[in-house]
This record gives structure tokens, C-alpha cells and sequence, in this order.
């Protein structure tokens, strides 16, 4: 059984001796994508989690908008799966918008390594999707569609190796039980 970290960032998301990304365990090719995006050092929540993350717990982890939660978990995401080796990880989100907000984010910080990353989201046709899921390394998804996919039989799970559920508050304040 998987150890469960709790972690929460104060209001303030500045810290003392805050390590660089390299010492966080990060791999080189995710540096230099974010370095070129003008990120050079880890917030807290960052530096908090991504330690903890990529020693393979899991967690649950609180703070604010614009915090870097996405670089976190997808630091766990770029590390920890094989390209071209099927759908190896999920990210549910509560929205179409921060579905590809998260999808555009996975795609730049794994940019070097070439994860294929695609959105699937409600109020588009589905059968691009279903041509994009045969292929892809990574699925971040609405409830709603991801449920859609599965019932057809166009998504398969059965090889995740992380799941993340973003912004798990909101999803089920919009009764996403």
C-alpha cells in the first residue's frame, strides 16, 4: 500500500533556501523546458511535493492559482512514463478550459522527451479524440467525456501509472461524485 502525504502551502508561496529543480530530482530535459518558459526556481508547493512525488507516494496537495501544482504533478508524469507505450497516465479536470490549459502545459514541459498528450473534453466531436487516444502517452480529461470514452470502449486505463485528479475540490462541488 501506497504511503498518502497531505500537504498545504501557506498564504505566502515564498521560502527560504529554495533549491533549484535539479536538487527537487528533476531530469534535465524538463529543466530546460521550463528554464526557457523563464522558470528558474521551484515555488513552495514545488518544492514541497515533487521530492515526495517522484519517490512514488501519493499525495494530496493544496494551494493557490498560479502556484505551479501542474509542473508538480507533471514532473511524476514525464518521469515516470515510457513514450509510445500507450495511455500511461490521466489528469481529470473539472473543466474544458483547464483541460487544455493542463494539456498545453504537459505538452511544453515535456517537450524534449515528446510525450504525445492529448485533451479530451465534451462539446467537440468525439471521433478525433478516439484517432488521438490509439497513440497518445498521456489523457487529460472531463469526467463527463473520459466516462463517455470508456463506456465505448476508445479508452484504455488498464496501463496508468499516475492519476491525477486536478482540482478534485471543484469536481465534486459540481457533483462529480
Amino acid at each position: 500500500m501506497k504511503t498518502k502525504t497531505n500537504l498545504s502551502t501557506s498564504s505566502s508561496d515564498e521560502q527560504k533556501d529554495v533549491k533549484d529543480f535539479k536538487e527537487l530530482g528533476m531530469i534535465e530535459p524538463i529543466i530546460k523546458a521550463i528554464n526557457e518558459q523563464g522558470i528558474v526556481k521551484p515555488t513552495q508547493i514545488q518544492e514541497m511535493s515533487i521530492p515526495i512525488i517522484l519517490s512514488g507516494k501519493d499525495i494530496i496537495a493544496g494551494s493557490k492559482t498560479g502556484s505551479g501544482k501542474t509542473l508538480a504533478f507533471g514532473t511524476a508524469i514525464i518521469q515516470n512514463i515510457t513514450k509510445g507505450k500507450g495511455i500511461q497516465a490521466i489528469v481529470l479536470t473539472p473543466t474544458r478550459e483547464l483541460c487544455v490549459q493542463v494539456t498545453e502545459s504537459l505538452s511544453m514541459f515535456s517537450k524534449y522527451i515528446g510525450l504525445r498528450v492529448t485533451p479530451i473534453y465534451g462539446g467537440v466531436s468525439i471521433n478525433p479524440q478516439m484517432n488521438q487516444l490509439k497513440r497518445t502517452d498521456v489523457v487529460v480529461g472531463t469526467p463527463g467525456r473520459v466516462l463517455d470514452h470508456l463506456q465505448r470502449g476508445t479508452l484504455n486505463l488498464s496501463n496508468v501509472k499516475v492519476a491525477v485528479l486536478d482540482e478534485a475540490d471543484r469536481m465534486l462541488d459540481m457533483g462529480f461524485i
